[in-house]
Formats: structure tokens, sequence, C-alpha cells
């Protein structure tokens, strides 16, 4: 695998590929929060419900490709440097919000699967995980619903962490993940 020369900020895809990402979170969070809103079996119920795992799916191929991408470009170390501590906090930190957007994804895949029905990105027809199983998509649904708990505490230490290297430690870390910066 080739590595190209270290930068000092994020190269343009990763910056892209993040705040997308970002957005396609908060989307798949949205549908589910305001599906409620609507009747069981209505349209606007429906639509939620294809929005929410075509977001979902749309973050499972963004991260694939950001891993791709983060590992084929070394990047240049956090000015100042953090400590050893904060250095492995970081990183268990990234590790568990890419394990978030690599599982929830995949969960919710399983549960379209387990219902029977035909999953789809933005109604392109993905094949199905698994063959239909009701009490396997309700346990499913059981831990995406945790899964999604997990995920707005990993989102809110993330976005204080942001903030924390930006406001108290005066570090580059946030400026390297702006747009433009």
């Amino acid at each position: 695998m080739k590595r190209v020369q270290a930068l000092s900020r994020y190269p343009a895809v990763l910056v892209a590929i993040h705040w997308l990402t970002l957005v396609l979170v908060v989307l798949a969070y949205l549908s589910m929060e305001f599906r409620g809103v609507f009747p069981r079996g209505s349209e606007a119920r429906a639509w939620m419900a294809f929005v929410h795992v075509s977001a979902g799916l749309s973050v499972l191929l963004l991260v694939l490709a950001r891993i791709v991408v983060r590992l084929r470009t070394r990047m240049a170390p956090i000015s100042p440097a953090p400590g050893k501590a904060l250095a492995i906090a970081a990183a268990a930190g990234h590790a568990a919000l890419y394990l978030f957007m690599l599982a929830m994804p995949l969960l919710g895949w399983l549960i379209v699967s387990a219902e029977g029905k035909v999953p789809s990105l933005w109604g392109l027809p993905v094949p199905a995980l698994i063959g239909p199983d009701r009490a396997l998509a309700h346990q499913l649904e059981e831990l995406h619903e945790l899964g999604a708990l997990v995920g707005y505490w990993l989102i809110g230490l993330h976005v204080a962490a942001a903030l924390y290297h930006h406001h108290v430690r005066r570090d580059d870390t946030l400026r390297r993940m702006l747009p433009g910066a």
C-alpha cells in the first residue's frame, strides 16, 4: 500500500467525508425521531424509514471509503502534541466512533433483511444479508435502539473533545478538519 507525504491538515476528501457523514448521521437520527409524528402505515412514515435506511447505508459506504483514504494518508502530528493519555483517549474515541458508524448501518441492514423487506440505498435495491426472521428482527431492533443511545453519547463526546482541543488546548486538531481552513 502506497503512503503519501504527511499533511498538516486533513485532505479535502477526508474533510468532505467527515462533514457529509455528519449530515447523514443527523438525517438518520432525525428521520427516526420524527417518524412517530406520522401514523403507522402512512406514506410519510414509510418515507422516514426509507430516508433512515438510505442515510445509514450511505454512512456505511462513506466510513469504508474514509478508512481506505485514512490508511493511505499519513497525517502530521497534532501541534502542539498531546500527552500520551490524551492520545490514547483520542484513539479509543475514534475507534468507538468507527465501530458505531460501521455497526449501526449493518444492524439496520440486518433488521430490514430479517423483516423480509428489500433494503435499498436511495431507491437502489441492495441484497438482503439474511432471510426473514421476525424474532431475530425484534432482537436486532433492540440492539439498534441501544446503539442509537450510545451514538448520542459518542457524538457528544466527539464534539466536546473537538471544542476542548480548540478552546482549552489551543492545538490545531479542529482547524485541520474544518472545510476551507
